[in-house]
């Protein structure tokens, strides 16, 4: 017999989900033929941990031009906490694998293919896509369907300044996106229970929101490893898988994009996954949340407190379009 002794742990399995659902997520998932890969929830970003992390690099020549609170005046997440227990299946399923397995993750050089209904398609450099947006700071609430949230101060630029430069055309109705996959690099993605590379997608006009955002970096330094280095995606109303990590490839579509955890699980990821108290998991509320390092649960504020996102919308049915 085999047994693994978990490390001590701050924050314990049932402060992140109750512990009832965690195993009643995990024979559904079982029964799903997802295995032991995929017993955690799906990607939805970055939490907690006890585990002081490796510095992460400074910006070198990079400066922010700009900063906007734009999560209500809350206490922001410790660096610490964020970055050492997160989602990252490619690097191992625990909560704690992306700090420790991440560091084999090649972040240059990096490109980034641009294809489909647009005018300017190509690959581009790491650098090149990045050199000609001033960089911003924003903290923004970042909420996980799993019901715990954090608040992170991102740094980057808004997704609608680069996805204007390929010129889109009136048949780009979506955007899709994919994250990088390397079994050489990513040697537990074997286990990762995923259908990889990951992919996720927005319609066009919520990528073109001024809230969508495109982050390189977070506390004013580059992105590490574990939290989607050297690029990822930033989207605060939406639960926190939308927001995709380590991206490589973007595409604009007529047709709505495949989804990974909308393609395993339809009946429990929607393609919009906005935050919405109103609308529980079919397995679980979402009416409330535990912000980590807080002890007490807080209401979920709709759309994750940006209801200027609200007119995307209009007239659509949240619990049919979820």
């Amino acid at each position: 017999m085999l047994i693994r002794i978990l490390p001590p742990s701050a924050v314990i399995s049932s402060e992140i989900t109750p512990e009832p659902t965690y195993y009643r997520r995990r024979d559904i998932l079982a029964r799903m033929g997802l295995g032991t890969a995929a017993l955690l929830a799906a990607g939805c970003g970055d939490a907690a941990a006890p585990a002081a992390p490796a510095a992460a690099p400074s910006l070198g020549g990079l400066k922010i031009a700009k900063r906007s609170e734009q999560a209500g005046g809350e206490t922001v997440t410790p660096f610490e906490t964020t970055s050492t227990y997160n989602n990252y299946y490619e690097f191992g399923t625990d909560k704690g694998d992306p700090a420790r397995n991440a560091h084999s993750l090649r972040t240059r050089p990096w490109s980034v293919a641009v294809e489909g209904e647009c005018e300017a398609p190509g690959r581009i450099d790491l650098d090149a896509l990045v050199r000609p947006h001033a960089l911003e700071e924003r903290i923004y609430r970042h909420r996980c369907v799993e019901a715990w949230s954090i608040v992170v101060p991102w740094l980057g630029f808004p997704l609608a300044d680069l996805l204007k430069r390929f010129k889109p055309t009136s048949k780009a109705k979506y955007v899709a996106f994919e994250t990088l996959y390397d079994k050489e690099q990513m040697p537990l993605s074997r286990w990762s229970g995923l259908d990889l590379p990951y992919k996720e997608g927005l319609r066009i006009d919520e990528a073109m929101h001024p809230l969508s955002f495109m982050s390189v970096g977070m506390y004013g330094k580059v992105l590490p490893n574990q939290n989607g280095a050297p690029l990822r995606l930033t989207i605060p109303w939406k639960y926190g898988y939308k927001s995709i990590k380590s991206v490589v490839r973007i595409r604009f579509t007529e047709r709505e994009p495949v989804t990974t955890w909308k393609q395993m699980a339809p009946q429990e990821y929607g393609f919009y996954s906005n935050v919405d108290p109103a609308v529980d998991h079919p397995r679980w509320s979402q009416a409330t949340e535990r912000r980590l390092g807080e002890l007490f649960k807080r209401k979920t504020l709709p759309f994750n407190g940006y209801p200027e996102v609200a007119p995307l919308y209009a007239g659509l049915d949240p619990k049919k379009l979820y």
